[in-house]
């Protein structure tokens, strides 16, 4: 017999509103993300710019609302000004960070332009290592000044006449990591500053962006929270965001843990807004500083051997190492090796969905999300083609249904146990106990009148009767019991479209803007993604983690009645 299981959700208990740029993406060029998958001129595909058409189209009919680019680490020594102009007048430099040459045939422009095909907003991160104040002011008045000056005429004469109009500035990554070139994690204060210094002058260049500056890099830190509360105490005034980057692991086998990272997410947000509210009440503010998840993922990764008693020297130990014998690499995009994790992909899709599940109950204070992976997560590649994953489906439903305004659930489960472990000297994680097998998130869309509940079924055995309370958002008159509508999951006419819910869109807007009634739902589709926790999809073979509907999903009542298979994902669309 199914264990059971109850979520309700009420119109009366509202999160926040969900950006549209909670389900972003994050771009850098290691690996093949960029040599390779992004930019290859001898591919088949390939445009006038060397960008692979195939995987530019597939993103294209996505809707991914934004990327980060171009990095991560790399842009702590990255000098954006010897990568525009004409390609063989441009500079070859080392990479320290990642240990390759950085050849710049992909540079500034490309990086922004190739976000314009894809239909996507850039989030741009200036060198806040070595760069300083006045690289950023440069970077911002050539990207998006309309013309009249040395750096704005310069970008035209590169060949793109109108500005860029990137909004979305990112003052550093990771600065408060030892491992980050020009690293400012023994002077927290001293970068804040620095940001001060460069968010207002960026402003005063275009004062419609907004700034992020950095927070720590991971809730592991020894040096979190305080880190983040000196450099934001000094810079609150000017910046919009505070970035934040985490990437939750667990061991190999260990699902319960890989799937509960979501909790770890939520201790690390919780932590981060109370911080951020304590500094705007010292400085007497009346604004609220958001979140930026710029950079998140689950994975796996084997434990590696501890050494206790090293205290603080773990983390000069882990990120100081000078190997003279490691080489400097070449990436030629042509020789994109194949990548593939060990283990099927509906086990990543969970681990992720998990986290942006958790992203969504906090989307009144975290406004951008990038999924590190995000690009592949959407559209898998190797040398030649590309398909869709089961993170495809996944990352659709949240960029088909995650909109309006956030809701609390209330979740009623059996629950499990994760003991304390550690990974390595600085990824340890305390246990956590009384963690709900079943997993909820909702978003509840006014202008289209449509609920969407997400479920997380963590167990790897029992399926569970879940009971589906929605019956505070009905007018007083019960709904007809209906059964869950067949849709039709196919290609062009599947309906995870980032377009799928824009009908009747100017009607919809305008009603809107009226009071939201309570509803009166008459239609519940359910949208399940479950199967082989071992298989992996391929091109050719990218079919078997399509979202199914479950037609034995009822509502009746104000109450949805369904079962949710171990291992899955299930999406509830009431209207």
């Amino acid at each position: 017999m199914a264990k059971k299981a109850k979520i309700t959700v009420h119109p009366s208990f509202e999160i926040g509103e969900i950006s549209d740029e909670l389900f972003s993406a994050f771009l850098e060029p290691i690996g093949t993300m960029v040599n390779g998958t992004m930019f290859n001129p001898k591919h088949p595909t390939a445009d006038e710019q060397g960008f692979r058409t195939d995987v530019i189209n597939a993103l294209k009919k996505t809707g991914l609302p934004a990327v980060r680019l171009p990095g991560g680490n790399f842009v702590s020594a990255w000098q954006w000004k010897d990568s525009i102009g004409p390609k063989s007048e441009r500079k070859v430099h080392l990479d320290p960070a990642w240990y390759q040459v950085i050849t710049n045939e992909v540079g500034h422009d490309e990086y922004l332009q190739w976000a314009e095909k894809i239909g996507a907003r850039s989030l741009y991160t200036v060198n806040m290592g070595t760069g300083r104040t006045q690289d950023a002011m440069d970077c911002v008045e050539y990207t998006n000044f309309p013309g009249g000056t040395y750096w704005s005429d310069l970008r035209i004469k590169n060949g793109h006449e109108k500005p860029y109009g990137v909004k979305t500035w990112y003052l550093g990554n990771e600065m408060d990591g030892p491992w980050q070139l020009g690293s400012w994690d023994k002077d927290p204060r001293a970068y804040g500053v620095m940001v001060n210094e460069t968010s207002k002058a960026m402003k005063w260049i275009d004062a419609s962006i907004k700034t992020g500056v950095c927070g720590s890099s991971a809730p592991f830190m020894e040096h979190f929270p305080d880190w983040d509360e000196a450099a934001l105490d000094v810079c609150y005034d000017t910046v919009d965001y505070l970035s934040v980057h985490h990437y939750h692991s667990a061991p190999p086998g260990d699902t319960k843990a890989l799937l509960g990272g979501a909790l770890y997410y939520e201790d690390y947000i919780n932590t981060l807004t109370a911080m951020c509210d304590y500094v705007q009440s010292k400085h007497r503010s009346p604004k609220k500083m958001m979140i930026s998840f710029d950079e998140y993922g689950g994975m796996v990764r084997p434990n590696s051997p501890l050494n206790p008693g090293w205290g603080r020297y773990n983390m000069a130990r882990s990120h100081y190492r000078f190997n003279p014998e490691r080489p400097y690499l070449w990436h030629d995009p042509d020789k994109m090796p194949e990548r593939r994790f060990p283990g099927g992909d509906l086990t990543q899709m969970l681990s992720m969905a998990s986290i942006q599940l958790a992203l969504l109950r906090h989307a009144d204070r975290v406004k951008i999300g990038c999924m590190t992976g995000g690009l592949g997560a959407l559209c898998a590649s190797n040398h030649d083609h590309v398909w869709r994953s089961a993170s495809h489906y996944a990352f659709m439903q949240m960029l088909t249904f995650a909109k309006g305004t956030s809701m609390r659930v209330s979740v009623e489960s059996d629950t499990y146990d994760i003991p304390a472990y550690a990974i390595d000297d600085t990824s340890q994680y305390t246990g956590k106990n009384g963690v709900p097998y079943v997993d909820a998130a909702c978003a509840w869309d006014k202008a289209s009148g449509r609920l969407a509940i997400f479920v997380i079924n963590r167990n790897d055995v029992e399926d569970y009767a879940l009971s589906l309370d929605v019956t505070g958002f009905f007018n007083g008159v019960a709904a007809a019991n209906t059964e869950a509508r067949v849709a039709e999951v196919v290609d062009r006419g599947w309906p995870f479209g980032a377009n799928a819910a824009k009908k009747d869109g100017a009607g919809k807007a305008a009603a809107a803007k009226k009071a939201a009634p309570k509803m009166n739902f008459t239609t519940c589709t359910m949208y399940e993604i479950s199967g082989d926790p071992e298989a992996q999809s391929e091109f050719g073979n990218d079919e078997i983690f399509t979202p199914k509907v479950n037609k034995r999903a009822k509502l009746e009542d104000g109450v949805i009645s369904a079962h949710v298979k171990p291992l899955s994902l299930s999406v509830f669309v009431v209207e």
